[in-house]
Protein backbone atom coordinates (compact mmCIF):
# COMPACT_ATOMS: atom_id res chain seq x y z
CA UNK A 1 0.00 0.00 0.00
CA UNK A 2 1.26 3.48 -0.89
CA UNK A 3 0.19 6.39 1.30
CA UNK A 4 0.69 10.10 0.73
CA UNK A 5 1.00 11.95 4.03
CA UNK A 6 0.28 15.69 4.04
CA UNK A 7 1.13 18.46 6.51
CA UNK A 8 -1.00 21.23 4.94
CA UNK A 9 -0.09 24.88 4.75
CA UNK A 10 -0.45 27.70 2.26
CA UNK A 11 3.22 28.72 2.31
CA UNK A 12 4.62 25.22 2.95
CA UNK A 13 2.73 21.97 2.37
CA UNK A 14 4.82 19.06 3.53
CA UNK A 15 4.41 15.74 1.76
CA UNK A 16 5.74 12.26 2.41
CA UNK A 17 5.08 9.13 0.41
CA UNK A 18 5.56 5.76 2.07
CA UNK A 19 5.08 2.21 0.88
CA UNK A 20 4.17 -0.55 3.27
CA UNK A 21 4.42 -4.24 2.63
CA UNK A 22 4.16 -6.79 5.39
CA UNK A 23 6.05 -5.47 8.36
CA UNK A 24 8.25 -3.01 6.47
CA UNK A 25 7.62 0.64 5.65
CA UNK A 26 9.87 2.71 3.42
CA UNK A 27 9.94 6.32 2.30
CA UNK A 28 9.60 6.74 -1.45
CA UNK A 29 9.84 10.55 -1.53
CA UNK A 30 9.33 13.54 0.71
CA UNK A 31 9.60 17.28 0.49
CA UNK A 32 7.72 20.56 0.66
CA UNK A 33 5.51 22.35 -1.83
CA UNK A 34 6.45 26.01 -1.32
CA UNK A 35 4.37 28.93 -2.54
CA UNK A 36 5.44 32.56 -2.46
CA UNK A 37 3.75 35.13 -0.23
CA UNK A 38 3.71 37.64 -3.09
CA UNK A 39 1.61 35.28 -5.25
CA UNK A 40 -2.19 35.58 -5.21
CA UNK A 41 -3.86 33.05 -2.88
CA UNK A 42 -5.81 31.40 -5.70
CA UNK A 43 -2.58 30.82 -7.65
CA UNK A 44 -0.89 29.39 -4.55
CA UNK A 45 -3.78 26.97 -4.02
CA UNK A 46 -3.72 26.00 -7.70
CA UNK A 47 0.00 25.20 -7.38
CA UNK A 48 -0.57 23.01 -4.30
CA UNK A 49 -3.43 21.22 -6.06
CA UNK A 50 -1.37 20.63 -9.20
CA UNK A 51 1.67 19.34 -7.31
CA UNK A 52 -0.41 17.01 -5.12
CA UNK A 53 -2.30 15.68 -8.16
CA UNK A 54 1.03 14.99 -9.85
CA UNK A 55 2.34 13.08 -6.80
CA UNK A 56 -0.86 11.02 -6.62
CA UNK A 57 -0.52 10.02 -10.27
CA UNK A 58 3.25 9.46 -10.31
CA UNK A 59 3.25 7.17 -7.28
CA UNK A 60 -0.13 5.49 -7.91
CA UNK A 61 -1.12 6.32 -4.34
CA UNK A 62 -3.72 4.11 -2.58
CA UNK A 63 -4.71 6.51 0.22
CA UNK A 64 -4.07 10.02 1.51
CA UNK A 65 -3.48 10.88 5.17
CA UNK A 66 -3.79 14.51 6.24
CA UNK A 67 -2.96 16.18 9.53
CA UNK A 68 -6.02 17.82 11.05
CA UNK A 69 -6.16 21.56 11.51
CA UNK A 70 -4.79 22.98 14.71
CA UNK A 71 -6.75 26.08 15.67
CA UNK A 72 -4.44 28.35 17.61
CA UNK A 73 -4.91 32.01 18.27
CA UNK A 74 -4.32 33.03 14.62
CA UNK A 75 -7.62 32.60 12.75
CA UNK A 76 -6.19 33.97 9.48
CA UNK A 77 -3.45 31.34 9.52
CA UNK A 78 -5.97 28.60 10.32
CA UNK A 79 -8.11 29.67 7.35
CA UNK A 80 -5.11 29.51 4.99
CA UNK A 81 -4.21 26.03 6.25
CA UNK A 82 -7.84 24.98 5.79
CA UNK A 83 -7.80 26.19 2.19
CA UNK A 84 -4.60 24.25 1.46
CA UNK A 85 -6.13 21.19 3.12
CA UNK A 86 -9.20 21.62 0.93
CA UNK A 87 -7.28 21.48 -2.35
CA UNK A 88 -5.48 18.34 -1.13
CA UNK A 89 -8.87 16.74 -0.40
CA UNK A 90 -10.06 17.81 -3.86
CA UNK A 91 -7.05 16.20 -5.57
CA UNK A 92 -7.67 12.95 -3.67
CA UNK A 93 -11.42 13.10 -4.31
CA UNK A 94 -10.92 13.50 -8.04
CA UNK A 95 -8.97 10.24 -8.05
CA UNK A 96 -11.51 8.49 -5.81
CA UNK A 97 -8.93 7.96 -3.07
CA UNK A 98 -9.79 7.54 0.60
CA UNK A 99 -8.62 10.34 2.87
CA UNK A 100 -8.00 9.77 6.55
CA UNK A 101 -7.26 12.59 8.98
CA UNK A 102 -5.27 12.53 12.19
CA UNK A 103 -4.76 15.03 14.96
CA UNK A 104 -1.19 16.06 15.77
CA UNK A 105 -1.51 14.11 19.04
CA UNK A 106 -2.57 10.93 17.20
CA UNK A 107 0.38 11.26 14.83
CA UNK A 108 2.87 11.78 17.66
CA UNK A 109 1.43 8.85 19.61
CA UNK A 110 1.58 6.54 16.58
CA UNK A 111 5.19 7.45 15.80
CA UNK A 112 6.69 8.08 19.25
CA UNK A 113 4.31 6.43 21.69
CA UNK A 114 3.39 9.78 23.24
CA UNK A 115 1.02 12.45 21.97
CA UNK A 116 3.20 15.07 23.67
CA UNK A 117 6.43 14.27 21.77
CA UNK A 118 8.44 17.21 20.44
CA UNK A 119 9.23 17.92 16.79
CA UNK A 120 12.84 16.69 17.11
CA UNK A 121 11.71 13.44 18.69
CA UNK A 122 9.14 12.89 15.93
CA UNK A 123 11.66 13.50 13.14
CA UNK A 124 14.25 11.21 14.74
CA UNK A 125 11.66 8.45 15.18
CA UNK A 126 10.46 8.86 11.58
CA UNK A 127 14.06 8.43 10.41
CA UNK A 128 14.45 5.30 12.52
CA UNK A 129 11.12 3.77 11.43
CA UNK A 130 11.82 4.42 7.75
CA UNK A 131 15.52 3.48 7.84
CA UNK A 132 16.68 6.96 6.81
CA UNK A 133 20.29 7.92 7.50
CA UNK A 134 19.24 11.20 9.12
CA UNK A 135 16.05 12.91 10.26
CA UNK A 136 14.08 14.24 7.29
CA UNK A 137 14.23 17.98 6.69
CA UNK A 138 12.56 20.39 6.60
CA UNK A 139 10.14 19.91 9.51
CA UNK A 140 7.06 20.02 7.26
CA UNK A 141 8.37 17.02 5.30
CA UNK A 142 9.14 15.13 8.52
CA UNK A 143 5.64 15.88 9.80
CA UNK A 144 4.10 14.63 6.53
CA UNK A 145 6.09 11.39 6.72
CA UNK A 146 4.91 10.99 10.33
CA UNK A 147 1.29 11.38 9.17
CA UNK A 148 1.84 8.70 6.50
CA UNK A 149 3.46 6.34 9.03
CA UNK A 150 0.57 6.97 11.42
CA UNK A 151 -1.87 5.99 8.68
CA UNK A 152 0.02 2.83 7.78
CA UNK A 153 -0.06 1.81 11.45
CA UNK A 154 -3.72 2.73 12.04
CA UNK A 155 -5.43 1.89 8.71
CA UNK A 156 -5.68 -1.89 9.27
CA UNK A 157 -7.45 -1.38 12.60
CA UNK A 158 -9.77 1.23 11.11
CA UNK A 159 -10.61 -1.16 8.25
CA UNK A 160 -11.36 -3.99 10.65
CA UNK A 161 -13.63 -1.76 12.74
CA UNK A 162 -15.48 -0.59 9.61
CA UNK A 163 -15.96 -4.19 8.46
CA UNK A 164 -17.26 -5.25 11.85
CA UNK A 165 -19.72 -2.36 11.92
CA UNK A 166 -21.10 -3.16 8.43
Amino acid sequence: MIVLGIDPGLANTGYGIVASGGSSVQALEFGVIETGAAVAPEARLAEIFSDVAELLARFDVDAVAVEDLYFGANVVSAMAVGQARGVVLLAAGQRGLPVRTYTPQQVKAAVCGSGRAGKDQVSRMVARLLGLSSPPRPDHAADALAVAVCDVNRAPLAGAIAEAAA
